[in-house]
């Protein structure tokens, strides 16, 4: 950190050990209110986003961090605040250039927040018709079978699995599939 003092507030990335993020956000915010200098760290940012998950069948939605092991924090640069910053447990440092913290800009910040206020998670589908897949859930576990038809919309897809001496379409959500390329 050199000497000179920043007196307009930026953001700014710092490393965390994975899984550390909301913690060392919590103790960050304590020293804040200890130290008394709430007017130079005004915002501590860990991104989140919505994504669908399937646990035992059922679908539910759960709020995952965007960017494992980082946090993001606007305050204005001096000794005190890196200082403040760098001396928090399970901080590994900040984004930059060794000790000279390199601000992110406003516009990426924006992109961050929009992406976090998005309320309904998008179905990410990556299989495409005619594609194998492994079933990886439900009472046709372990069968595999082939796309015949994808809802982007409702997040599912039809697979057509042998059974009963037939191929049989199966309607399935797209987390209860695995691709076989990747096995």
């Amino acid at each position: 950190m050199d000497d000179k003092i920043d007196t307009k507030q930026r953001w700014y990335a710092i490393h965390t050990y994975s899984a550390y993020e909301e913690r060392v956000a919590q103790e960050i915010r304590q020293r804040i209110a200890n130290l008394g200098i709430a007017d130079k760290i005004t915002d501590i940012l860990v991104p989140k986003e919505n994504q669908i998950e399937l646990k035992n069948g059922k679908r539910r939605i759960v709020a995952k961090r965007i960017f494992q092991g980082y946090v993001l924090i606007r305050m204005q640069l001096d000794k005190e605040t890196w200082h403040t910053v760098r001396s928090t447990p399970n901080v590994t440092g900040f984004v930059g250039d060794g000790s000279n913290p390199v601000p992110i800009e406003e516009e990426e910040i924006r992109k961050i927040v929009k992406r976090m206020e998005i309320e309904e998670p998008k179905h990410k589908i990556n299989y495409q018709v005619g594609e194998a897949v492994k079933i990886t859930d439900g009472p046709f576990r372990d069968q595999e079978g082939l796309v015949s038809e994808i809802d982007a919309q409702k997040g599912t897809l039809t697979v057509l699995i042998s059974a009963f001496g037939r191929e049989t379409p199966m309607k399935l959500d797209a987390l209860q599939v695995s691709s076989l390329k990747n096995e």
